[in-house]
């Protein structure tokens, strides 16, 4: 049998080789992470474990552990250690005498106090203490012990990865907690999820909502989803042509910040906007998704997945600018931009790779600014330091992208989609590059989705307000 040096070994401790008063100990540092993952295994999600303002209130005084966590470290010490593999429970008393905080460090003790020959039961007295040396939990055991010595390969426990959307889209809201709501065109909001989603994002108090549709049909909707429109200003127009032809115009005379697409095509609203050389910037209007990734460590941003069907090399300039402008915007000083192929090397015969070339060594001569380009690079090695370790890449880039440039739509489109559906993914997404943002939902998009967009949108905004104070500054000196 092949044996591997390093390999950690288990090996239990049989009825017959356990005696009374024989002991063992284990020893446990309890973390948030700890707590997170026992509420999401147990489906206890009671506040005074998981909701800080609402747990200082308590008798506690703050985030205690569940009491069953102290329980199963018992179970951890009497199935792994001792007796170890081959016991079974068959009765378990505790009781609870302390609170466990984040933190605490608890010894586990389990010491044998009965035997019974006939059943092959044993007796265990279990103490949990804290670093304190204060009781927190005790009791008694009774299991069946094994009969048969084992030694086996140590099994490692599935690894948990804790991803709470909730905490993420609080803290998404609370990059523009102190801003004030932005008058928000929402265009032909004539279905269920896009009305909600307008009226949620003006409860947030991230937009002051602008409804522009048939008003009829738009109050019909809001009566049908039990959706308050008190206070709301619609605007009536007959069809979603002339709503996304007034929104423009609205946003032409600065009379809306934000333009917020509806149950609408894409085309049709963009097209209404592009149609003003008012609304235009000179550069390249884009679409960039921003994504909150169970997998990844931090917020990740994909561009162009939505607007822009086969960009040319000097179309992915703007498309990157924008990206890393609305990045540094979303407070990342120095974004870093992975531009995506199938391979993480310049070959000819696939014209992304020699784009994804060019457009470095333009960042290299300060024609794209304000980030650090690398590429080509495949997803894997763009997203995971392993993966380029693995591939000797050495790059700033390789394994922290902030910003997936992808090759086209079509590439980006899948992508962002598998994240969302597969990765278990929540996004968010704007169209950037014209006077004003557009937050871009999809009818699929949820309520949470369309609240983000609406947040990314209001943070554009004034940032666009700061813009054009400078620039009135600098033409009145």
């Amino acid at each position: 049998m092949n044996m591997n040096l390093n390999e950690e070994f288990i090996e239990n401790v049989t009825y017959d080789e356990l005696s009374i008063g024989q002991s063992a100990r284990l020893l446990r540092t309890l973390t948030r992470a700890d707590i997170e993952a026992f509420a999401a295994v147990s489906g206890d999600t009671n506040p005074a474990h998981l909701d800080a303002d609402y747990a200082n209130g308590t008798l506690t005084h703050g985030v205690v552990a569940h009491g069953m966590w102290g329980g199963a470290l018992i179970s951890a010490l009497l199935g792994t250690q001792f007796p170890g593999a081959g016991t079974i429970y068959l009765e378990q008393i505790l009781h609870f005498t302390k609170p466990v905080r984040v933190g605490d460090t608890l010894s586990v003790t389990a010491t044998v106090t009965g035997k019974d020959d006939d059943k092959k039961s044993v007796e265990l007295d279990c103490q949990v203490l804290n670093q304190k040396g204060d009781r927190v939990l005790y009791g008694t055991a009774r299991v069946l012990a094994p009969m048969r010595k084992v030694r086996l390969p140590k099994t490692h426990a599935p690894q948990i990865q804790l991803f709470d959307p909730q905490a993420r889209f609080s803290a998404l809201l609370a990059l523009g907690k102190d801003m004030e709501a932005v008058r928000c065109a929402v265009v032909h909001p004539c279905d269920i999820g896009s009305l909600s989603g307008a009226i949620d994002s003006a409860h947030y108090g991230l937009i002051i909502p602008v409804l522009i549709g048939p008003e009829a049909r738009i109050r019909h909707l809001a009566k049908e989803g039990d959706i308050d429109l008190s206070g709301v200003e619609i605007v009536s127009v007959l069809h979603s042509h002339a709503a996304a032809e007034k929104a423009a115009d609205m946003a032409v005379a600065g009379e809306v910040e934000v333009i917020m697409k509806g149950s609408l095509h894409t085309d049709e609203l963009i097209t209404a906007v592009l149609k003003r050389p008012t609304l235009r910037t000179g550069r390249r209007m884009s679409h960039v998704f921003r994504f909150d990734v169970p997998l990844y460590a931090k917020p990740l941003l994909i561009t162009d997945a939505a607007l822009n069907i086969h960009p040319t090399l000097s179309e992915k300039v703007d498309i990157i600018q924008n990206a890393i402008d609305f990045a540094r915007i979303l407070g990342v000083k120095t974004p870093k931009v992975a531009i995506l192929s199938a391979v993480e090397t310049v070959n000819p015969n696939i014209p992304s790779t020699v784009d994804a070339a060019a457009l470095c060594k333009m960042a290299d001569r300060g024609q794209i600014t304000g980030g650090v380009l690398d590429g080509p690079l495949a997803f894997d090695n763009a997203i995971s330091s392993h993966a380029a370790e693995i591939k000797h890449i050495e790059s700033v880039v390789a394994g922290y992208a902030d910003i997936l440039a992808v090759p086209d739509l079509e590439s980006g489109n899948m992508l962002a989609k598998q994240l969302e559906y597969l990765a278990g993914a929540s996004g968010s997404g704007l169209v950037l590059g014209a006077r004003i943002p557009i937050a871009l939902t999809s009818r699929a998009d949820g309520p949470m989705n369309r609240v983000a967009s609406a947040l990314l949108a209001k943070l554009a905004a004034h940032n666009a307000r700061r813009d054009r104070a400078r620039q009135d500054w600098k033409s009145m000196t």
